[in-house]
Formats: C-alpha cells, sequence, structure tokens
C-alpha cells in the first residue's frame, strides 16, 4: 500500500469528524477537486442521512482532505473522497483509506466499495496502489454528464487461506441503468 514512501516522508495529519464549520474549506476542496463538484447543499443533504459520515483530514489546523461514506451492513460505500491539490501525493489519501480499512471487520463489514468515473485516471490508479479492484461497470451512471463508472472494492478476506478477489476486466460485467 505504501507505494516506495516511508511512514517519515508522509505528512502528518490528524483525520477527524467532519463539523459544520469546515464546510468553507470542504466546498474549496471539492471545486478544486472535480469538473462536476458537489454544492453545499448536496454535502448537508448526504450527511442529515443517519448512515452518512463525514470525515476531514487536517494539517496544521487546515482542511486538506475529505471523505464522505455511508455504513451498510457489510460494508462501508464511499461517496466522495479529495484531497486538495496542493496536497496531493503526500500519503494523505492513503491515510484516509487507512482510517476505512481500520474500521472494517471480518465478522461484520469486511470491504470497501465506490463508483470511480470511467474517466478519472488518477482516482482509479490511486484506489488501485491502495489495493482495490475495479469489479463492475456501471453503464451511464452520472447524470450530469451520463458518463460510466468502475465500481472499484477493496475487500478483507474472512479467514487467512482465502484470497483478495481478482480484478475484472473492464469489459466483464455490465450493469444497466
Amino acid at each position: 500500500m505504501n507505494v516506495g514512501r516511508t511512514r517519515r516522508d508522509l505528512a502528518r495529519v490528524h483525520i477527524r469528524w467532519m463539523i459544520r464549520r469546515d464546510m468553507p474549506e470542504v466546498l474549496v476542496t471539492e471545486q478544486a477537486s472535480f469538473d462536476y463538484s458537489w454544492s453545499e447543499e448536496d454535502f448537508l443533504r448526504c450527511l442529515r442521512q443517519r448512515n452518512c459520515i463525514g470525515m476531514v483530514a487536517e494539517q496544521d489546523e487546515k482542511v486538506v482532505g475529505f471523505m464522505i461514506y455511508e455504513l451498510h451492513k457489510t460494508k462501508l460505500h464511499i461517496l466522495n473522497f479529495a484531497v486538495h491539490p496542493r496536497f496531493r501525493r503526500n500519503g494523505i489519501g492513503q491515510q484516509m483509506i487507512a482510517k476505512l480499512i481500520g474500521k472494517l471487520s471480518s465478522h461484520r463489514r469486511t470491504r470497501i466499495t465506490l463508483a470511480v468515473r470511467e474517466t478519472n485516471l488518477p482516482a482509479q490508479l490511486f484506489f488501485r496502489a491502495q489495493s482495490f479492484r475495479a469489479v463492475k461497470v456501471l453503464r451511464g451512471y452520472y447524470e450530469d454528464s451520463g458518463e460510466d463508472a468502475f465500481t472499484m472494492q477493496f475487500r478483507i478476506p474472512s479467514n487467512s487461506r482465502e484470497e483478495v478477489q481478482p480484478s475484472l476486466n473492464h469489459m466483464v460485467q455490465f450493469e444497466e441503468n
């Protein structure tokens, strides 16, 4: 998981629950990261849901990354995830993923899923480096652009002899909307 970096090389961040006063910095990161960014109302609507959690990565009292995820019975599902462009490639995203992986358990939640735009190669490569695998193609998934998405998944083995599910060729599985 640690692509050529030692623990000393990683930027030190504090990962904590997102609070209302984080929203301006979260929105700056969101808008700097995505062509089709969430609005403040999108964030608030999501975070009002009982099973939705928001967390931020903070460095020197500045929010430099965030993640929004849903709790499900057997998985965590990432809805939104970004590190501000000026702070990327310093291990911040890696630390946020490690925090989520630490919430998994072989008895209950055994996997993390997310959808990644087909054109978002940097995100695909980042999640692949974190041991996520593309497991499905979602045709026309994004309403804003009609773009396809890949479902990517991280799964912990249910026992020590089980191997992580292999990657599928992106043409193997399709889900029509």
